[in-house]
């Protein structure tokens, strides 16, 4: 296996090809030899490089990820100290909600999916979905004068943003969910600095 941080060319081209697949395909029922047909190669080649099918379709998530700019900036946004909080949390979502978003949060709720029932496999994943937004969200909130109530309203607009995914993904009407959202941001409670 190569050097864990130090990509080869050959290891990325193969990363960019289970990225366009799962994109595509999704990934839940892929074996590794299906995986390695898929993407042009063999499973000796995708161990080499990646350990095993779960290392290469976890690290292919985040080489996803990285293709849809209104998702991966979206807290990066949100962490800006412009416009007000309220217009951002509305930003938040409109760069969730974006069209183009939609293969990846497909991926996303699937990629969840599969770590609910394995979780022993795949605990590091768990452990980030649960807190990763949450905590970036909190330090924004820390800074906006939210004080001791910042961590549960992180935790009560993550899961906002998750739910609201999951609907729009089963096609409830995007300008519905907006409204839905809109009702949230107004309802939260205005920061003391």
């Amino acid at each position: 296996m190569t050097e864990p941080g130090v990509p080869s060319a050959a290891r990325q081209r193969l990363l960019d090809r289970i990225a366009d697949h799962v994109l595509e395909h999704g990934r839940s029922d892929l074996s590794l030899s299906e995986l390695a047909r898929a993407v042009g190669s063999n499973n000796r080649m995708l161990l080499y490089y990646f350990g095993s099918k779960e290392e290469a379709l976890r690290l292919a998530a985040d080489v996803a990820f990285a293709r849809f700019p209104h998702l991966e900036g979206a807290l990066r946004r949100f962490a800006d100290e412009e416009p007000g909080l309220r217009d951002r949390l509305r930003r938040v979502w409109d760069d969730i909600a974006h069209p183009e978003n939609r293969p990846f949060l497909a991926l996303f709720f699937q990629q969840f999916g599969v770590a609910l029932y394995r979780p022993e496999r795949h605990e590091e994943l768990l452990v980030r979905l649960g807190a990763e937004w949450v905590a970036e969200v909190r330090a924004v909130l820390e800074r906006e004068g939210c004080g001791d109530a910042a961590d549960e309203l992180a935790t009560q607009l993550v899961a906002a943003w998750r739910g609201l995914q999951f609907a729009l993904l089963s096609g409830t009407d995007p300008a519905l969910l907006r409204g839905a959202h809109e009702r949230l941001v107004d309802a939260f409670p205005a920061p003391g600095r």
